[in-house]
């Protein structure tokens, strides 16, 4: 895949915001998730960097991060 292909492809995502986002600023996640991985960035800065991550690791980072009792 080429850089211009990549960046095309995110742009054209659909970013969903974290629950635990406000309004009132802070810290902020979005996430886009595609078949094969899951992109994460800061929703104030959605122009800035995006970390991307396989289906597996995200699944196994969500597992470890859910508080439990909920």
């Amino acid at each position: 895949m080429s850089a211009d292909q990549a960046s095309r492809d995110l742009s054209e995502l659909e970013w969903a915001k974290s629950s635990y986002s406000s309004e009132e600023g802070g810290e902020c996640v979005e996430t886009a998730a595609l078949p094969e991985s899951v992109h994460i960035r800061d929703s104030k800065d959605k122009e800035g960097p995006v970390l991307t991550v396989g289906r597996e690791a995200w699944g196994a980072f969500i597992g470890m991060a859910a508080p439990t009792g909920l």
